[in-house]
């Protein structure tokens, strides 16, 4: 079977198009829920697809991953809960969106924007994958904790007032990834002796904490009234995608990229594209953070391109990029296929398969967002009265639901306490997220690196600046640090003045 027909196999067999059809519109919905994630579906997925043949297993897990990642911008634009790590970053201007009655707009325009991210992450995972995946295989633990430092500065852009409030939610994130066992010596740190906080907290309990009990503590105490949601205009105007078109290829080329690097995925993705977005767009619709069209193009367009990204280095190296791909790889390997290098030349009809369901899948994603689109908005209409004791009670199922312990609920609990708190003085909580994300990947790849470096810090901060991966990403990190000092621009100003 040659690649060309091996891309088709998805689109003329009629039971495989409608396995890729109910798993996206699984997927959505259950990215809209916080706490039920794509891969808790997986999980369950794999157990119930065990005697299925291999495609049909393959082509409903495809399904569920591709509309699950878009699935978290719908909770994120309406009710300001993202209903997945990867929409995170989709709250910052959605939600004040949606505030303006614009949530038929701002969703209309992610659907498309991840509709077009994807597509272009499918078509780098076509024609670049031994490329991409030369790159990924080429980093080491120096340049995944240089990374990971990237994404620490990221707070700058992720705060809407004090960057000194930011950073102090960012250190009160990092303390809470580092609680559990120590990776280095196996013992137990910040448990405080306790055994439940062995494995640590979960990121998404606190995520669901911060912002989904919070936001209706918070719309408790907020009076206004439901806003009135114009939903005439759902599909965006082909001048605006155009005007945007250049922003979203850079952010798509980015988490494409993001995604193709282990360990990492749409969540990262969509941070780092909206620092991008924030740095580069000089005259954006609205400021960011009070509702531009921009701060939704560039996560959505990320997170989504991120899938391409992520099946990467599966595919050709057998490596997981995400968790998602984590599970779907041990799904291959219980239907007896071993991807990695050779696959890649024994069976590589089966790669053509995967990209055609991949392509299958986005074409649902643009059908199945756009017509949901009108249900999804009467969310925002919905009385405080009704809305937000649902809301809470999703965010108690979601939060216990992860490891089905009781425990759970407490910190969830606390944690929205705590960001109730922290929103009313104005303490941004996304960099909250970003630092118990980041935590685990700064330090592990920290340990690795001086454990590479027979044990000497200094011979691992000197081959920083001896490898040229690690040296672009020190360089790039640089840029980031000066670019956010207002005196380098001052100087800059003066000097043209003299000239």
């Amino acid at each position: 079977m040659t690649g060309i027909e091996g891309f088709l196999v998805p689109f003329i067999n009629i039971e495989l198009v409608l396995l890729i059809a109910i798993g996206v519109f699984i997927g959505i919905y259950i990215g809209a829920m916080p706490g039920l994630s794509v891969t808790m579906a997986f999980s369950l997925l794999i157990s119930f697809t065990y005697g299925w043949d291999v495609m049909p297993a393959l082509a409903t897990m495809i399904g569920i991953y591709t509309g699950g990642v878009y699935g978290g911008s719908r909770s994120a634009i309406l009710l300001n809960i993202p209903g997945a790590p990867a929409a995170i970053a989709t709250t910052f201007d959605g939600y004040p969106i949606a505030k303006r009655g614009e949530a038929g707009i701002a969703m209309g325009l992610s659907t498309t924007e991840s509709v077009i991210g994807e597509f272009f992450g499918i078509f780098i995972l076509a024609i670049a994958s031994p490329l991409v995946s030369m790159l990924a295989l080429k980093f080491t633990p120096q340049d995944y904790f240089l990374l990971a430092i990237m994404g620490l500065f990221l707070v700058g852009s992720l705060s809407m007032g004090s960057l000194t409030k930011s950073l102090i939610t960012a250190f009160l994130g990092i303390i809470l990834g580092m609680i559990g066992i120590d990776p280095s010596t196996a013992q137990a740190r910040l448990t405080f002796g306790s055994q439940t906080l062995l494995g640590g907290i979960h990121y998404v309990v606190i995520m669901i904490g911060l912002f989904g009990l919070s936001e209706s503590l918070l719309q408790l105490k907020n009076k206004e009234k439901p806003v009135k949601q114009r939903i005439d205009k759902i599909i965006p105007n082909l001048k605006i995608i155009k005007k945007y078109l250049p922003l979203t290829l850079r952010c798509s080329a980015i988490g494409t990229i993001i995604g193709a690097l282990p360990g990492t995925g749409g969540d990262i993705a969509s941070m780092i594209a909206y620092d991008h977005a924030k740095r580069t767009v000089k005259n954006p619709s609205y400021p960011f953070g009070q509702g531009a069209y921009e701060g939704v193009i560039a996560p959505e367009s990320a997170n989504n391109a991120a899938i391409g990204g992520a099946f990467i280095p599966m595919m050709t190296l057998g490596i997981p990029g995400d968790s998602g791909t984590a599970l779907l790889l041990g799904a291959l390997y219980i239907h007896g296929l071993r991807p990695g290098p050779l696959m890649m030349r024994v069976q590589p009809e089966f790669f053509w398969i995967i990209v055609g369901c991949l392509f299958l899948s986005n074409i649902f994603l643009y059908f199945f967002g756009m017509t949901g689109v009108k249900i999804f908005t009467k969310i925002v209409e919905i009385p405080k009265a009704i809305i937000i004791p649902i809301i809470i009670v999703l965010s108690v199922v979601g939060s216990y639901s992860i490891n089905n312990k009781i425990g759970d609920i407490y910190w969830m609990i606390i944690f929205g306490i705590t960001g109730y708190f922290l929103k009313i003085y104005h303490y941004p909580l996304p960099p909250i997220v970003l630092g118990v994300i980041l935590s685990p990947i700064i330090e592990q790849n920290l340990l690795r690196g001086i454990q590479l470096s027979y044990g000497s810090i200094w011979d691992f901060i000197g081959s920083i600046f001896t490898r040229p991966i690690s040296l672009v990403l020190f360089l790039f990190m640089m840029i980031m640090v000066f670019s956010k000092i207002k005196i380098c621009g001052i100087v800059i100003e003066k000097f043209r003045g003299k000239n």
